[in-house]
């Protein structure tokens, strides 16, 4: 009889764990579907050479052999790199205006949240063309206020290495809002407890911000990292809009995703683009992964 009993219990327990699957089945179509088969298919396509009127052909890795003699190659992910770069001074910054946000009895903080979240909610071709004027080498205000002080601004928008500055500069305003929202959110989980018992120790705030603000915050400052970098190494419609097909520092400015598009929407080389495709998507999963090896030394889990 208990042999029995344990044997329907089985039955049970066996068709129970079918219903979960059963609920994200829809879920893992629309991921197979939209994610999963257009990776295979990118990975198969950089291994073919296109038609003009379609159609490919076979050519195992030459299209690699190509991306990786192309001297644009490292011009773009050095491009990427520096953008990348100045994009994440923006990390500290938000962890000080969200801990100044998040100040006890602070007057006006949602509108404060709200004005600076609307940069990353807007549109990038609006932001673009709004920072365009702002940069302008002939009536910008940025050139203007730097002539108040006798010095003569450069044409941003058409000068080497100006023009990626310039583009970075905006990715680096427009995405504190957005990282101001999830360090608010970590700041929350912080007991408030630990604050008064250093107040009572007489830490300052500063010691307080150096000794619990920041440890205690650094799985969220973990997290706003993921996930800047990737967005930053995807740049292409605030480099778009902002300077154009046109410009002629556009070569020597272009990020990766821009190179990828270049070749294959503007060259028309559609199984080399796939090779740049393959290749951006693979240097973000070794950032990452790296990223997740090494933050067991210095995020708080706890």
């Amino acid at each position: 009889m208990t042999t029995l009993r344990a044997d329907a219990s089985r039955k049970r327990r066996r068709y129970d764990g079918a219903w979960p699957w059963l609920f994200v089945l829809p879920l893992l179509i629309g991921v197979a579907g939209f994610y999963l088969w257009p990776i295979i298919q990118t990975a198969y396509f950089s291994f073919t050479t296109w038609g003009v009127f379609g159609g490919s052909t076979w050519v195992g890795g030459a299209n690699y052999a190509q991306l990786f003699t192309d001297p644009q190659l490292y011009r773009s992910l050095l491009n990427t790199v520096i953008y990348t770069a100045i994009v994440l001074l923006g990390v500290p910054i938000s962890v000080w205006f969200a801990s100044l946000l998040n100040t006890p009895g602070l007057r006006f903080a949602q509108f404060y949240r709200v004005l600076f979240f609307l940069p990353y909610v807007a549109m990038p071709t609006a932001i673009s063309l709004v920072w365009r004027m702002i940069f302008n080498g002939d009536f910008g205000v940025l050139n203007w206020f730097l002539g108040l002080f006798g010095i003569d601004g450069p044409y941003w928008l058409t000068t080497q290495w100006f023009a990626l500055i310039a583009v970075s500069i905006v990715g680096l305003w427009s995405s504190l809002g957005f990282s101001m929202i999830l360090l608010g959110s970590g700041l929350k989980n912080i007991p408030p407890e630990l604050y008064e018992a250093a107040e009572l120790d007489g830490a300052s705030r500063s010691r307080q911000f150096r000794s619990i603000t920041v440890p205690l915050l650094t799985p969220s400052i973990f997290f706003v990292l993921i996930v800047t970098i990737i967005s930053s190494f995807q740049l292409f419609d605030l480099l778009y809009a902002m300077l154009g097909t046109h410009n002629a520092v556009m070569p020597k400015t272009m990020s990766l995703v821009f190179y990828f598009y270049q070749s294959g929407f503007i060259s028309n080389d559609k199984g080399f683009a796939a090779a740049i495709a393959i290749f951006i998507f693979a240097l973000i999963g070794l950032i990452t992964l790296f990223q997740f090896r090494f933050q067991r030394r210095w995020v708080h889990n706890d």
